[in-house]
């Protein structure tokens, strides 16, 4: 049977009366990942076996990608320890959350993943991983306005590493650019368990008025679904559905199908002649085709409505004549949207399609009924109950346990590990650390992205967070951060992802912007694997727990499971973004030490906590211990601290503490602004626990004199720890009475490093 042949049904035409004469029929159930208890399953809610159509609807969308079956009963703690938030407009389950921000406007933002995909091909798997993003926050009813690109890849210098990261920056650059939308934002993190599983989520953020705010629902009978955007091919059948939904495995080539091939142009396109058509009012509901197309999109469209659903599948435009029913309901065709529109308003919708050169199609209406029926040649291929397509499918309990090595990984203390005697070794650790892959400047890829095209980017890479301006007349805007650590998440999952959160909160803070709700990209191995599933189980209930405390309501997001080859898999990776909101940009804090005779305040308490630090790592490529302490209470306080520092302008710069500690940070300021800095370390402190510690809710913060008092004044009413580490001056770094390093030998070494291992 050839690979083609496994995707599909051997019959010419499967119709659903033939399907009722031929129950005997033996269907390629196991070959399109379907289990032998889905597929009888399948059968009882039909009450016969299912035509190949319906058998490709229900495989595709009762995938683990499209189905969550493995972790809708962890996610479902979002729901339940949610916070109340009065900025919540549009909640978990539609295609993106949404909030408000003041003055009338609402913003939508989230993450997904195109992981599988952007190893397969990295340039396509990245672009579509874009366009796909782009087009849920389209389908909201907003005007995109900025993505984000959170990365990870295998070792730095292994050899497939320069064949995935330029394919997937090029993707990621090459698409955005083309859309017009500047890339504000993400991280790039480098680690040999990544190897053969690249993470690559990508985040988008739009803008709309309350009022404009579109939903995926088909409600209305005698209303018509139009289809319009890219023809429909062969391109990415099964694609990101069934490649996302099993862990590689090299002799099964039927697990790595084509990869999406994405056309931003045509993308471009497709958003003008969306919002023109929304601004007209014609839509009454809305969805995207991504993965799973339209077998996502009319049985969703249909199951959210109030009714059924008739679809003409002869109508669908093609790329390709040679398409059966079930690899035109199974493809993955980008730059696709259906759009349920009232009769009297379709030759409008048709003639704005026309004037932005987008095809554009009736396929079939809303019905009273409710089934979903599509029909092929005349004859009906499909007759299901559109619910048990789209949200019904099966909910898995997988046996999750703590493996057995946790234990042994957290008594692997970083404690015990050779650390800097004096001065001279101290430096030297500095350098090895600012030019570690993980730590060193990321021009060489950030430079392939437009960060301010728009005209509206007040902060972008190398920033905390990356800001927008989304009202010129107010200086309203937003700030977004994306932050994970697999190395905490490894140690211990429950606080790896609370100090996600954290971290994220602390960057958007850091910009002033008030932190309001999270979006999250859940990275993990085999749900198959009970360790795997039991590092997902932890970090859900942790990210859950930190939200409720935090205040941040989980909007929506994303799973990606299966980041796994053979047994080996990814370090459990929960990337969390956050979404602030800043009433005037004009007083956003830069990380930057631009200014003189600026005093360098420390925020918070440092203590001795190096496990899964990015010193043990680079110094001993070691990996064990605890990680930092999470305190949810103190991120509170010092995001307050932050906010109000900017608010009323005692703070001309903050940089949070993170990877790599306080070195880390100082660095990154002083390069940023061109500015050294003479830093004293604390009586009674360890010159290399200050340095290289990664105790978490703490910053820098660099303080005009003329604020000093007030800004102290601040801290201690607040019962935040504030002490004055040093001042801004020089052109070198200097930690008194233990090594200088000029600015000039610390920038050559943070910014050769990515150019020389991708040249």
């Amino acid at each position: 049977m050839s690979e083609r042949s496994e995707r599909t049904v051997m019959h010419s035409l499967d119709t659903v009366k033939h399907a009722e004469q031929t129950p005997d029929t033996q269907l390629p159930w196991a070959e399109l990942g379907l289990k032998e208890d889905e597929y009888g399953r399948i059968r009882e809610i039909l009450g016969r076996r299912p035509t190949g159509a319906e058998l490709a609807m229900y495989s595709v969308m009762w995938s683990e990608h499209c189905s969550y079956k493995s972790s809708k009963v962890h996610l479902k703690q979002f729901s339940e320890k949610a916070p109340q938030s009065d900025a919540m407009l549009v909640g978990i389950g539609e295609q993106a959350g949404v909030v408000d921000v003041g003055q009338g406007y609402a913003v939508t933002f989230k993450v997904e993943s195109h992981n599988h995909p952007s190893y397969v091909e990295p340039h396509q798997g990245a672009a579509t991983g874009i366009g796909g993003i782009v087009r849920d926050i389209i389908a909201m009813g907003a005007r995109p306005v900025a993505v984000m690109d959170p990365l990870r890849f295998g070792a730095a210098d292994h050899p497939d590493t320069r064949r995935v990261l330029p394919g997937v920056v090029s993707g990621i650059g090459g698409y955005g650019n083309c859309l017009g939308l500047p890339n504000i934002g993400g991280e790039v993190v480098f680690d040999s368990c990544y190897q053969g599983n690249p993470l690559v989520n990508a985040l988008c953020v739009g803008v709309m008025r309350h009022e404009d705010i579109h939903l995926a629902k088909a409600s209305g009978t005698g209303n018509k679904v139009v289809l319009y955007g890219a023809r429909t091919g062969g391109d990415g059948i099964g694609g990101a559905s069934i490649l996302a939904s099993e862990t590689f495995d090299d002799t099964k080539p039927s697990k790595r199908p084509a990869v999406q091939v994405g056309d931003p142009f045509q993308e471009k396109l497709l958003i003008e002649c969306t919002l023109e058509a929304f601004q007209e009012r014609l839509v009454v509901g809305i969805q995207d085709l991504g993965a799973a197309g339209l077998s996502c999109a009319t049985s969703e469209l249909a199951s959210n409505g109030s009714g059924g659903m008739r679809v003409e599948l002869d109508s669908v435009p093609l790329r390709d004549s040679s398409l059966s029913p079930e690899e035109i309901l199974m493809s993955e065709s980008q730059e696709r949207m259906c759009a349920v529109v009232e009769p009297e308003k379709v030759e409008r919708f048709l003639a704005i399609c026309e004037k932005w050169d987008v095809t554009a199609t009736v396929i079939g209406e809303v019905t009273d009924g409710d089934r979903l029926g599509i029909f092929w040649h005349g004859e009906q291929i499909v007759d299901v109950p559109p619910r048990t397509v789209a949200h019904d499918g099966p909910v898995l309990q997988r046996p999750y346990a703590r493996p057995d090595w946790q234990d042994a990984l957290q008594a692997d203390d970083p404690a015990r590990l050779p650390r800097p005697a004096d001065g001279d070794e101290l430096r030297a650790a500095v350098l090895a650390l600012v030019g570690s892959p993980n730590q060193a400047d990321k021009s060489w890829i950030t430079d392939q992205y437009d960060r301010y095209v728009l005209g509206d980017t007040v902060l972008a890479q190398p920033e905390d967070g990356g800001m927008i301006r989304i009202d010129a007349e107010t200086g309203l805007g937003v700030a977004l951060a994306t932050d994970g650590n697999g190395r905490y998440a490894k140690l211990d999952p429950y606080a790896g992802a609370q100090l996600a959160l954290a971290e994220s909160y602390r960057n958007v803070a850091t910009t002033g912007a008030r932190p309001l709700a999270v979006t999250d990209c859940l990275n993990f191995g085999s749900p198959e694997d009970p360790a795997a599933m039991w590092q997902f189980a932890e970090a859900c209930r942790g990210l859950a727990d930190a939200c409720r405390t935090l205040g941040t309501p989980v909007t929506g997001g994303n799973v990606s499971l299966y980041n796994q080859t053979g047994d080996v898999a990814v370090h459990p990776t929960p990337v969390v973004g956050v979404l602030g909101v800043i009433d005037d940009v004009a007083r956003r804090t830069p990380m930057a030490f631009a200014d003189e005779g600026h005093l360098v305040y420390l925020l918070g308490d440092t203590r001795e906590e190096l496990g899964g630090s990015a010193w043990s790592q680079v110094a001993h490529g070691h990996l064990g211990g605890r990680p930092p302490a999470v305190d949810l209470e103190r991120e509170r306080l010092l995001g307050e601290v932050l906010v109000a520092a900017s608010r009323d302008g005692m703070a001309d710069a903050a940089h949070d503490l993170s990877d790599g500690g306080l070195i880390q940070a100082l660095t990154e300021s002083c390069l940023k602004g061109g500015r050294g800095a003479r830093i004293v370390v604390p009586d009674g402190m360890d010159p290399f626990v200050f340095l290289f510690s990664e105790s978490q809710g703490r910053a820098l913060v660099a303080i005009p004199r003329s604020e000093e008092v007030r800004f102290n004044d601040m801290c201690g009413a607040r019962g935040l720890p504030a002490t004055r580490i040093g001042v801004v001056d020089g052109d070198a770094v200097e930690v008194q009475g233990q090594f200088t390093i000029p600015l000039a030998e610390l920038r050559r070494t943070h910014e050769r490093t990515i150019p020389e291992l991708l040249a």
